[in-house]
């Protein structure tokens, strides 16, 4: 990396950490590593951040060779966006909470958008279409909620789940395919939009589940197995049982203090 490119990119590092500073932005002094992170290597992290740069530092130089920009020029483009779009740590201007930062982000994006485009666009851009749905579903109300389109509370986000559940109910029992799929879809969209206000990502907390359903279910069929029961020929009552008994192993593990 040449002195032009090493002096930019410390600029953005120094960036970032003014926006984590006391004193800095509240959003971003908010930020923490979500649970997948937390408790695991930091290592690993390390190389897959590594492994990242190293794609932007590939595709700057392949840039560079037609003629077109160089790393350098990423850095200082990121690091000017940054600053313009926190006028309240680089800037004179005051916010009081971090709704207000999200809203400002907002619209000097917009006003960013006008001025290369002639448009505006919407609110909802940048938001993948290729995404995975839940996850999408769950930036799309993000973004949404950055113009102030949102629920005053989690009492309105969560009595709207059950608005839909009972728009589900409604449309299970008329037995009508396409209606029981649009009902269906509201109300995973409801539990994702719950999920951000919760500050619990619906894709981590589904993840989640995912692997405590196979734990368990894995112990069923070693449970079964050790007397002989092929899983596909043991009955519903008898797989129940074993659930319920790696239900509470895994309790009784997890309520156990470390050792020392």
């Amino acid at each position: 990396m040449n002195s032009d490119a090493g002096a930019a990119v410390a600029r953005l590092v120094e960036i970032m950490a003014r926006l984590r500073a006391e004193g800095g932005c509240p959003w971003d002094r908010e930020q923490e590593m979500d649970r997948v992170v937390n408790g695991g290597p930091w290592s690993a992290l390390c190389e897959e951040l590594g492994d990242l740069l190293f794609q932007i530092v590939f595709h700057a130089q392949l840039a560079s060779e037609q003629g077109q920009f160089e790393m350098a020029n990423v850095a200082r483009a990121i690091a000017e966006k940054i600053e313009n779009r926190h006028p309240h740590v680089f800037g004179e201007a005051k916010v009081g909470s971090t709704s207000e930062v999200l809203a400002n982000w907002a619209r000097l994006k917009a006003e960013e958008k006008r001025r290369r485009t002639g448009r505006e666009g919407s609110v909802l851009d940048g938001v993948p279409a290729a995404a995975p749905a839940l996850l999408r579903a769950e930036r799309l109300t993000e973004k949404a909620s950055q113009v102030g389109f949102d629920w005053p509370s989690l009492a309105g986000v969560r009595a709207k789940l059950d608005e839909e559940l009972a728009e589900l109910d409604r449309a299970i029992a008329s037995g009508e395919r396409a209606s029981i799929e649009h009902e269906l879809g509201d109300v995973l969209f409801s539990l994702a939009n719950l999920a951000r206000f919760l500050h619990t990502p619906g894709e981590d907390a589904l993840r989640e589940a995912n692997g405590r359903f196979v734990r368990r279910f894995h112990r069923v069929e070693a449970a079964l197995r050790a007397e002989g029961i092929s899983p596909a020929k043991a009955s519903l009552e008898r797989m129940e049982r074993e659930w319920e008994a790696a239900k509470r192993e895994e309790a009784e593990r997890t309520s156990k203090p470390n050792p020392a």
